[in-house]
């Protein structure tokens, strides 16, 4: 689902909103998709339960997920959107080490995703 880079500059909590958020949105996990409890992904992720809940907070924020004491974290129906490529390459480019990476290895890396998720 998503990870935490220790080497990001990014603050892990948002890592992990900006990963949820993405794959909310994306359709990944769709409307009614119950979360994992923020002690277990703070687990997975190995991170603080402070990170996560902190992400989940902000999720809700923005109305993409609801928490209730009895059923835990919903993913909110509505919250598929279309992807804005050119922003989501210029995400894919920042996080690539362009010093030693040639663009056709992208390329082909690319693709070979693309065919393996279709």
């Amino acid at each position: 689902m998503i990870h935490v880079d220790a080497d990001d500059p990014t603050p892990p909590f948002e890592q992990i909103r900006a990963g949820l958020a993405a794959e909310i949105q994306s359709g990944r996990l769709p409307g009614g998709r119950r979360l994992p409890t923020v002690r277990q992904l703070a687990g997975d992720l190995r991170v603080a339960v402070g990170t996560v809940g902190r992400a989940y907070r902000e999720l809700e924020d923005a109305g993409l997920v609801s928490t209730h004491r009895s059923q835990g974290t919903i993913v909110c129906d509505g919250q598929t959107t279309r992807v804005d490529l050119a922003q989501a390459a210029a995400d894919f480019v920042r996080k690539i080490r362009r010093d030693d990476t040639d663009v056709e290895d992208i390329i082909v890396a690319i693709k070979g995703a693309w065919h393996s998720e279709h």
